[in-house]
């Protein structure tokens, strides 16, 4: 443990486990999405789901003509989450559902169901990504996200038996006046917990076996704040505790408030709504921009129009890190990313049962995902560009008369 400096600013992150209503709602919403894509490929969909003491509402829109048994899909995620079915009520009683999913409105469907895909709404999409951690992540967001994985890993595998599928961790971290991390000033994680567990020893057990586990201890000060169930009681959790609905994690989502969010969440939504592919290809340029050692800290924004193909506006910004003019590499990925919504779908293989697995612990900064019970590479977060961009910089640079990338 070092000793205390005290740091130019400081930042927050959060993030929530599986079994926060909230990622509750999205997971369901992702799950019926997968098994929608894997029965139909082509169909689009926008499915919501709202949890609160012993309801659950799954509702929406679809294309779809297979058959779905959508409640088959919400108990095998309650299910595999880890709550019993009496623990999503107050009363002890077991939860009911009510499905209400209808067909997409036609007027929706006009714009997309042609010869060229078009956005099948208009808005803004934020992609971010910074050189301060290997997944090209904010620090803050990244040891949030292992902090509410382990937790469930304790829960799952019976070291901590005792720990219930509900909670959130939080890290506040101090940054130097050179804009680098220097050291971690609070750490809260709140979890529930079964009936009767001593408070005393949860705190010495996450302390132990989650935080110390999880944190750098490099980060470590005599002044760092840790608290850990700061009420003393999380007993009632879940949608029995709180409502729980989708798309109200969108930090938790993204870049745990590092970077710009757009305007639309993305659990329940296909691939045709540019809240999802969209934010998913602006990361990729931000990741293969900073890895390309052409910025420290890159974001960018695009904007579509329902039913039309091309994006209205695209932007870089590298906040002064830039080794190129933000307009010079705003020009240099126009020419090179075609930014249609059908090529990004192909490009990214946007059509396949991927969904569920990047609804909890944030959509970015997981170069691997699962397909088929096979690990894949995240198609978002490939840094294939990066030998491209390195060339275009280096001839950027030759035009100027220097010789910074030779």
């Amino acid at each position: 443990m070092k000793e205390h400096q005290k740091p130019a600013y400081v930042f927050t992150s959060e993030s929530v486990t599986e079994g926060h209503p909230d990622k509750l709602c999205d997971q369901i919403a992702d799950a019926i999405m997968d098994v929608i894509l894997k029965e139909d490929p082509e169909a689009r969909t926008a499915i919501e789901v709202t949890a609160a003491d012993g309801l659950i509402h799954v509702f929406g829109e679809t294309s779809t003509e297979k058959r779905i048994d959508y409640k088959k899909i919400v108990k095998d995620v309650i299910y595999d989450i880890g709550y019993r079915a009496d623990e999503l009520s107050t009363d002890g009683e077991f939860y009911r559902m009510l499905i209400a999913i209808s067909k997409q409105s036609p007027d929706i469907a006009m714009g997309v169901v042609k010869k060229e895909i078009g956005a099948g709404d208009q808005g803004m999409m934020y992609g971010y990504a910074t050189d301060e951690t290997p997944e090209f992540m904010p620090l803050a967001l990244v040891l949030s996200h292992k902090l509410c994985m382990r937790l469930a890993e304790a829960r799952k595998s019976g070291l901590l038996p005792y720990l219930k599928p509900d909670g959130k961790a939080q890290v506040s971290l101090g940054y130097g006046k050179d804009n680098k991390p220097l050291s971690i000033e609070a750490i809260v994680v709140s979890t529930q917990h079964a009936e009767g567990v001593d408070i005393k020893k949860l705190r010495e057990d996450v302390t132990k076996h989650i935080i110390l586990k999880v944190i750098p201890h490099e980060l470590l000060t005599e002044r760092t704040e840790v608290m850990i169930n700061p009420t003393g009681r999380f007993v009632l959790g879940g949608p029995a505790a709180d409502s729980g609905l989708t798309g109200r994690k969108i930090i938790v989502d993204t870049y745990g408030s590092k970077g710009r969010h757009g305007g639309g969440a993305f659990s329940g939504k296909d691939p045709t709504k540019v809240d999802r592919s969209g934010a998913y290809l602006a990361r990729y340029i931000a990741k293969n921009i900073v890895a390309a050692g052409l910025a420290k800290e890159c974001e960018v924004q695009v904007s579509y129009a329902i039913g039309v193909a091309k994006p209205v506006s695209f932007k870089v910004d590298t906040f002064g890190s830039g080794n190129l003019p933000d307009e010079v590499l705003t020009e240099i990925i126009k020419a090179l990313i075609d930014m249609r919504p059908g090529i990004i779908i192909k490009s990214f293989g946007l059509r396949r049962p991927i969904y569920r697995q990047f609804a909890v612990y944030g959509h970015f900064g997981r170069e691997k995902m699962s397909l088929d019970g096979e690990e894949r590479n995240t198609p978002w977060e490939m840094k294939d560009l990066v030998p491209i961009l390195k060339e275009l910089a280096k001839d950027y640079f030759k035009t100027k008369g220097d010789s910074k990338y030779e």
